[in-house]
This record gives C-alpha cells, structure tokens and sequence, in this order.
C-alpha cells in the first residue's frame, strides 16, 4: 500500500478513516491460492469496491495499465464513472514496483470477463 501512497490504483482516491488509516487494501493480481507470489510485483493498492470488482473480474489491466471494463459488467458506464478520469491505473511511487506484466496477463487471462 505504501507503494501506491495509500492511494487506490483505479479511482485515484487516497481515504483516510477516522482512525487516520487508509481506506485501501493490498490486493493480489494473481491470488496466493493460484501460485501468485506475495511480492509487491504481484500486487496492487484498491479500494474495496475496486478490489471486488477486479477479484471478479469486471475490470483488469493491461500492460500499459489501462483499465479495461468488462462487457458483462451490469452497469459498465458506472464502472467507467468510477475509474478515474485518465482510464489508466495510477502506477507506484517508484516505477521500479510496477506490476509485471506476466500477473497482469495472468489476470486477464484467468479472472478477466471478456
């Protein structure tokens, strides 16, 4: 999370709760339980809406972290409304912990609803 500056990769909002946390989890491109290692290359920071909808699949990224909208989502507009404006992931702090392409292919391939 510290990575992203505790801010949300695809809306952009950086939420601090009344306890001064972050409102953003860390969140695995490819999970654990499917040989996705814990490293920060295989990770991103989203919201919990956001990382539901990832985690089922209604969004995903590219390689050049464009957000990509499933068709089946049931309100795409919506889910546009809710990405923020530029339709591309906001990246690490550092480019060095960007995710790497062969988790976000991963995703695309496995979780992603065309």
């Amino acid at each position: 999370m510290r990575a992203y500056g505790e801010r949300c990769a695809v809306t952009g909002l950086k939420l601090i709760n009344g306890g001064g946390r972050a409102e953003v989890n860390a969140a695995h491109i490819r999970p654990v339980e499917a040989n996705g290692p814990d490293t920060i290359h295989n990770g991103l920071a989203l919201s919990g809406t956001a990382h539901w909808m990832f985690d089922r699949g209604l969004i995903s990224l590219g390689d050049d972290l464009q957000i990509l909208v499933s068709r089946q989502a049931n309100d795409p507009d919506g889910v546009r409304a809710f990405i923020n404006r530029s339709g591309f992931a906001i990246p690490p702090i550092m480019g060095k912990d960007r995710p790497h392409p062969q988790f976000l292919a991963w995703h695309r391939e496995n979780c992603f609803k065309q």
